[in-house]
């Protein structure tokens, strides 16, 4: 009635798959640790400690995706897709501070969700530096931060996100409006 080999094979497939899963869990979990590490780094402006934690994240993300070349299902794995969006967040906000400029990661390829979360998630960190050069009075550096936020939500807008993106997209937005209005209380402070 029943076809043992079938469910043998079944059985086979779940269990290499549920092994490449908790690798995956694990080592997307270290991808996130050291993305936010960097981020933490570039704040505190070592940028060199942010290079090294990414270099790290960067081949922990080359041997994931030799993982996941050997079994596609894991590419769409939660932890998998938290640790690129923060890779990629981490690597957008390393590059800005460094060149100026957002462009896209060469070394790495990636989803365009993971790029788009990514990308939104980038803008809070460019409030948090600004707040952080504000406190420093370096204007001119707050008037770029606020200056990248705003190319990057009037080209997000062109999108139509939807799920998740959305509240990410909502988020950018918002932090738009946060950096427009600490650009407003400086210059109401450099007035008096």
């Amino acid at each position: 009635m029943i076809d043992k080999k079938f469910f043998s094979k079944l059985q086979k497939d779940y269990n290499s798959y549920d092994v490449g899963r908790r690798i995956i869990i694990k080592h997307s979990n270290d991808v996130l640790k050291f993305s936010k590490q960097a981020i933490f780094a570039i704040h505190r402006e070592d940028m060199k400690q942010a290079e090294n934690s990414l270099n790290e994240a960067k081949k922990i993300l080359k041997y994931l995706q030799s993982k996941i070349k050997n079994e596609k299902a894991l590419q769409y794995e939660g932890s998998y897709l938290a640790g690129i969006e923060e890779f990629v967040e981490a690597e957008l906000f390393f590059q800005f501070i460094k060149t100026g400029k957002i462009f896209e990661i060469k070394d790495q390829k990636f989803n365009t969700q993971s790029y788009l979360g990514g990308l939104c998630d980038f803008t809070g960190e460019l409030v948090r530096r600004a707040i952080f050069l504000a406190t420093r009075h370096r204007y001119d550096e707050v008037a770029v931060c606020r200056q990248a936020i705003e190319d990057v939500v009037g080209e997000l807008i062109k999108f139509n996100l939807l799920g998740k993106l959305r509240p990410k997209y909502d988020q950018a937005k918002n932090n738009l409006r946060k950096i427009e209005e600490i650009i407003y209380d400086l210059e109401i402070k450099r007035r008096k």
